[in-house]
C-alpha cells in the first residue's frame, strides 16, 4: 500500500511553487548585493552615470548602491552617510518581504487593504519628496552623497 498526498485542488498551487517567487527576489537580491560589493561604485562610473546627478541634483535613490556596498563591509556610518532613507528603510523592507513569504509559504496571502496601501504609499511619496528637497538644498547638504 503506497500512502500519497492527495492532489492539491484546481487553482490551489503547492508551496514549492507559491515560494518561488520570494526565493527569486533573495536570490537575484543577493546577486545585486554581492556585485556591488566587489564592483565598488564610490569608484565614479563604475556603475554608469545617474542621470538625476548628471542634472544636477540628488534624488531620493542617489547613494543606493552606496549604501549597500558600505553595509557589505559593515560601515553602517557611511552607508548613513550615502543615502539615510534607503538606510532607515531596511527593516520595514525587510518586515514586508517577511510577511509576504510567510503567506506564500503557508497558503494565506498577506493581503493590505486597499485602504492601508494608500496611507503607506503616500506616506513613502511624502518621506521621498522631503527628503529629496532636503538633500539638495545648503541646509540639508549633509544628507547628499
Amino acid at each position: 500500500m503506497t500512502l500519497t498526498a492527495p492532489p492539491a485542488p484546481a487553482g490551489e498551487q503547492t508551496r514549492r511553487r507559491r515560494m518561488v517567487p520570494p526565493l527569486a527576489l533573495a536570490g537575484g537580491l543577493a546577486a545585486v548585493t554581492v556585485a556591488l560589493h566587489f564592483r565598488d561604485p564610490h569608484e565614479k562610473g563604475t556603475w554608469g552615470l545617474c542621470p538625476t546627478a548628471a542634472l544636477g541634483f540628488s534624488c531620493p535613490g542617489c547613494g543606493g548602491l552606496r549604501a549597500v556596498n558600505d553595509l557589505t563591509n559593515l560601515d553602517l556610518g557611511a552607508a548613513a552617510s550615502s543615502n539615510l532613507v534607503f538606510v532607515l528603510s531596511i527593516p520595514l523592507l525587510l518586515l514586508a518581504f517577511g510577511r509576504w513569504s510567510y503567506g506564500r509559504w503557508t497558503g494565506r496571502p498577506w493581503e493590505p487593504s486597499p485602504r492601508a496601501m494608500r496611507i503607506g504609499l503616500s506616506i513613502v511619496a511624502v518621506v521621498l519628496a522631503v527628503f529629496t528637497v532636503a538633500r539638495n538644498t545648503p541646509a540639508g547638504a549633509w544628507l547628499a552623497p
